[in-house]
């Protein structure tokens, strides 16, 4: 094992712990100290990505990452949302048992995803994903995601108007 910092290749192993998807090793570096961790996952075997021309391609988790991340670029999500998704994506690709799947259902899983996990992302990844030909195609997929109207529970009053903030303001003076 390699330290990540100095590059020395002797490491102790501090600390392991078992994960629902491998082994969680924390590691300490003889050669200046340093800790670090390590993940080793269980593969059961090799999936293969079919592509849109026909060509196919051993599946990367580090690709689909990628993918995502650009799309969920400088949004506001809690940390490790994205590495969850990805690990959700993978999982459902080994549960189909398949040794080949077609990058469309690839894309389906991570759109589905996306979609619940934040609108402006999921319509960077669908605008390249879907290749949306002109500005009406995309404005249709946009106003699919409109929410749904808000209304309040039966128990709670409603907000004050602008007129009534103002005016109470106004007399605090």
């Amino acid at each position: 094992m390699n330290c990540p910092y100095c590059g020395g290749q002797e490491a102790r192993v501090i600390d392991t712990r078992g994960l629902d998807e491998g082994v969680r090793r924390r590691r300490k570096c003889l050669a200046c100290g340093s800790r670090f961790t390590t993940y080793e996952r269980i593969q059961p075997h090799d999936i293969y990505v079919i592509k849109r021309d026909g060509r196919r391609e051993e599946f990367s988790r580090e690709k689909l990452s990628s993918g995502i991340r650009k799309a969920c670029e400088k949004r506001p999500l809690p940390t490790g949302s994205v590495d969850k998704l990805v690990d959700g994506i993978e999982a459902a690709l080994y549960e189909v048992g398949r040794r080949e799947v077609a990058s469309t259902y690839i894309g389906d899983l991570v759109m589905a995803g996306l979609r619940q996990l934040d609108h402006i992302a999921y319509i960077r990844f669908a605008s390249v994903y879907r290749r949306f030909a002109d500005i009406g195609v995309l404005k249709q997929e946009v106003d699919s995601l409109a929410a749904p109207v808000y209304s309040p529970p039966e128990n709670q009053l409603p907000l004050p108007s602008s007129e009534a903030v103002a005016s109470a303001s106004g007399r605090r003076r």
